[in-house]
């Protein structure tokens, strides 16, 4: 950096750059210096985040549980003035076809200084004859067998979610995956989903990414896991209801379907996924026009709830 003893008034020592700090008034192109040698640094917040992914849908006929969006939560920082591109996952779509599994949640994303945090949508639940699941965020389960070969459960992402349960080969569908807990198996009756896992981001405590039921020909369906799992359904085709869906904005996993090649009764869908960002107060939060969000206060602290839309945040 030149000296500039003489400019901006200065009669004696001019701006000063050390290791420890910077003082006095500097040009541009010397801030920009000191930015490339990295001997600068910008005004940052501390940010707390929640990250879940849309949740996967059940399998159709026999269907095990479509499993919880994949779930990520720690800190990070911002710089002020700088944009950040933010996701929030859709759920998956559920499948009228006994032979296609449910599809996968979508993912949802968050970039901060540190990197791009990615929550993997949750895994579609398996449809009768046989196979597996789908893997995901948490992995979708196994179908029934309708007396044969039973479908076998997928896995979750370390870090963000369980694997899915397997069917029983008579009739009867597994539990999807939760962030807590893995999908429970089929035996007479459709297996349980996965637990979801709890945060207090907002300033209460709320269960997200549960796991969805499975559907069954016979027995009873099994239930959705905590935190937004659907519930499976029993019975045969005509005249049936469909299964639950995930919760929306908890990445809960769609119900398994009933016994139902051509029936009116389906699986449920995934829940769509959630970004929460916490901050301090001091702070304001400016939100792109594609992302819906809305800030609340919870003591001296900010918290952001985004819950669809692709766009930037910036700070000040």
């Amino acid at each position: 950096m030149s000296d500039k003893s003489n400019i901006y008034g200065y009669v004696a020592g001019g701006p000063t750059q050390a290791a420890s700090s910077n003082s006095g008034v500097f040009e541009m192109n010397d801030v920009v210096d000191l930015l490339n040698d990295n001997e600068w640094t910008l005004q940052t917040a501390d940010i707390t985040y929640l990250v879940v992914a849309g949740g996967g849908a059940g399998g159709y006929d026999q269907g095990g549980g479509g499993g919880a969006g994949g779930l990520l939560t720690s800190t990070g920082t911002v710089d002020l003035g700088t944009s950040y591109s933010i996701t929030v996952g859709s759920g998956g779509a559920n499948t009228n076809s006994p032979n296609v599994n449910g599809s996968n949640g979508s993912d949802s994303v968050l970039n901060l200084n540190a990197g791009t945090i990615t929550a993997i949508g949750g895994g579609g639940g398996n449809s009768l004859v046989p196979g597996s699941a789908n893997s995901g965020g948490s992995g979708g389960a196994g179908s029934g067998g309708n007396g044969g070969t039973a479908g076998t459960g997928a896995a979750g992402t370390v870090g963000q979610g369980n694997s899915g349960g397997n069917g029983a080969s008579a009739s009867q569908g597994g539990g999807g995956g939760g962030a807590g807990s893995a999908g429970g198996n089929a035996g007479s009756n459709g297996g349980n989903g996965g637990s979801g896992s709890a945060s207090s981001i907002t300033g209460s405590s709320v269960t997200y990414a549960g796991g969805g039921g499975g559907g069954t020909f016979s027995g009873s369906h099994g239930s959705g896991g905590s935190g937004g799992g659907g519930r499976g359904q029993s019975g045969s085709c005509q005249g049936t209801p469909s299964a639950s869906n995930g919760t929306a904005n908890l990445g809960g996993g769609g119900g398994g379907g009933p016994g139902c090649g051509n029936g009116t009764g389906g699986s449920g869908t995934g829940g769509s996924g959630v970004v929460i960002l916490r901050y301090s107060d001091v702070h304001t939060i400016t939100v792109g026009s594609g992302l819906t969000s809305s800030t609340a206060t919870d003591g001296s602290f900010k918290v952001t709830t985004i819950t669809a839309g692709t766009d930037t945040v910036s700070f000040a």
